[in-house]
């Protein structure tokens, strides 16, 4: 009897060990993980635009995304969507770090390359429009140029199964144009200063 003791107490002993490391890990799921789930309180919302500010908005997307359309159709290129999102940035909301022109023009330019890149190295796929579109932003975040719309650039680039010139025109250069004319329409206004710093 003495010996059946013995032998179980070491299992009761890892029983309530494991308990107790397994309760640990749910008290460490509920309040460090869980609560990040929550949200924050919601803070200010970005001012409401003047019918001044508006009509440059609204002014530079045209005239951005009209310029790059014309662009692409005159050379038979695609019109590449992500430039709606670029032109969002730009033109909306200015003097955020996103819209900045080297996040603009590096972002959408190392996008497309990475995505061209995956497509002649492993094909379309089921699985390398999300390898694309994530070795994107890690190199965005690496060179410290993100911008937002440059993972569809790249998923775009994979979609499409891109070649090499499409890094330069219809990105590179549909960039540059967009960054142009933000420089061009935003200083038009006298609260808006674009770009806020060039590098």
């Amino acid at each position: 009897m003495q010996e059946l003791r013995k032998t179980v107490a070491p299992v009761d002993f890892l029983n309530k060990g494991y308990l107790e490391c397994l309760g640990k890990m749910v008290r460490f799921l509920q309040i460090n993980y869980l609560s990040k789930m929550k949200g924050e309180k919601k803070g200010p919302p970005l001012p409401y635009p003047s019918l001044l500010e508006s009509i440059l908005t609204w002014l530079g997307s045209f005239l951005g995304i009209i310029a790059i359309t014309l662009f692409a159709h005159t050379l038979e290129l695609p019109v590449v969507a992500s430039f709606g999102a670029s032109a969002v940035l730009i033109y909306g909301v200015p003097d955020a770090p996103l819209s900045q022109p080297r996040n603009v023009v590096l972002g959408h330019t190392l996008s497309a390359a990475v995505g061209v890149a995956t497509v002649m190295v492993f094909g379309l796929t089921w699985w390398s429009p999300a390898l694309g579109t994530a070795l994107a932003l890690v190199v965005m975040l690496l060179t410290k140029s993100t911008h937002p719309p440059g993972g569809a650039t790249a998923l775009f680039a994979v979609l499409s199964q891109a070649e090499p010139i499409y890094i330069f025109t219809p990105i590179l250069v549909g960039a540059i144009i967009l960054v142009i004319i933000g420089v061009l329409v935003n200083n038009l206004s006298p609260k808006r200063r674009y770009p806020k710093h060039w590098y």
